[in-house]
């Protein structure tokens, strides 16, 4: 199914990132915002009548994620916004963009 898909992983604990707030833009305008489910995705599918071709940023909002984790975090933390820059030449096709973090690091990539 074209369009865009987001899933992240909370890997300090093992778990999905329930409730990290994310901003998806298209060119500095606002396509599509919330927080994730329990199993680390947005419920509502940003499909291809949402995407067009262009340049796009994801911001995760991973301070705020980690703020209430027992993880004895620095303050300020070492990671707040996470902003994740791409590209999509052909809203036909699908991008899923799969995030591992913790608090002091990422993984981020076009995955299948």
């Amino acid at each position: 199914m074209p369009g865009l898909s987001i899933h992240v992983v909370d890997v300090a604990r093992g778990k999905p990132a329930a409730g990290m707030k994310i901003e998806i833009f298209h060119l500095a305008r606002l396509i599509a915002e919330g927080c994730l489910n329990q199993t680390g995705t947005l419920d509502d599918p940003i499909t291809s009548t949402t995407l067009t071709a262009g340049t796009h940023e994801v911001i995760f909002h991973a301070g705020a994620f980690f703020a209430g984790a027992t993880l004895g975090l620095s303050d300020p933390p070492f990671l707040d916004l996470v902003p994740f820059r791409f590209n999509i030449a052909d809203p036909a096709q699908h991008y899923h963009l799969p995030l591992k973090i913790t608090p002091w690091g990422f993984s981020l990539y076009r995955g299948a």
